[in-house]
């Protein structure tokens, strides 16, 4: 079934995911399990897109699918980790890097941290340094999350976290990334403290950092 799920949405076939999500979620398939599969699914578009195999049409489609899957779990979700109660942990400062406008994992980051007790600044997709600078003097945040789908965000990434380093705030605050292709290199191409291969990765490391 997993195999499936990640097959149909490589090939953009929107109505089978739809179904074979169900079908996960009605046997009682972890909802994060079936955010990995999408994620793994994901991941594949990517490459083929680099690859120039897919194009931006593919990209938006399984965009588009992947949103839907975010959309049929994220109630699960939330009914099996809300945290409860009014007190937060801290604050997180969240964006996609500039060059990308790729929101579905930062959106679901964004979501798992706020039901986790923590107080998320999400500033939107292509993102310049300069506003992720402003956002952390302004709110005090001791987190940033960087995310980025295409390997253009790379660069993106390692300049903002430059721009908190020219401004004087890299030692105040751990930086973590997130994205379709990040690994240990691209964290250290990136300077950035960790990266995560899903959302619940981010809400760990927030914890840790933070201390929640």
């Amino acid at each position: 079934m997993t195999e499936k799920l990640v097959e149909a949405i490589v090939e953009m076939r929107e109505e089978d995911s739809a179904h074979i999500t169900a079908d996960l979620i009605e046997s009682g398939t972890d909802p994060l399990e079936v955010l990995k599969m999408g994620r793994d699914a994901m991941k594949i578009i990517g490459e083929r897109f680099s690859n120039g195999e897919y194009f931006i049409p593919e990209l938006i489609m399984g965009g588009q699918i992947m949103s839907k899957i975010v959309e049929r779990v994220k109630p699960l979700i939330k009914e099996k980790q809300a945290v409860g109660g009014t007190t937060t942990l801290g604050k997180v400062v969240i964006g996609t890097v500039k060059g990308d406008i790729h929101d579905i994992g930062k959106n679901l980051v964004t979501f798992l941290l706020d039901i986790n007790g923590f107080e998320v600044i999400d500033l939107g997709v292509d993102v310049p340094p300069a506003e992720f600078v402003k956002a952390i003097q302004e709110s005090g945040a001791h987190v940033v999350g960087l995310s980025g789908f295409l390997t253009l965000a790379f660069d993106g990434m390692k300049e903002t976290v430059q721009a908190l380093e020219e401004a004087g705030l890299r030692n105040s605050v751990k930086v973590m990334i997130g994205g379709g292709q990040i690994d240990e290199h691209i964290r250290n191409y990136a300077a950035a403290d960790a990266y995560g291969n899903n959302a619940q990765d981010a809400v760990s490391l927030a914890k840790q950092w933070i201390g929640g």
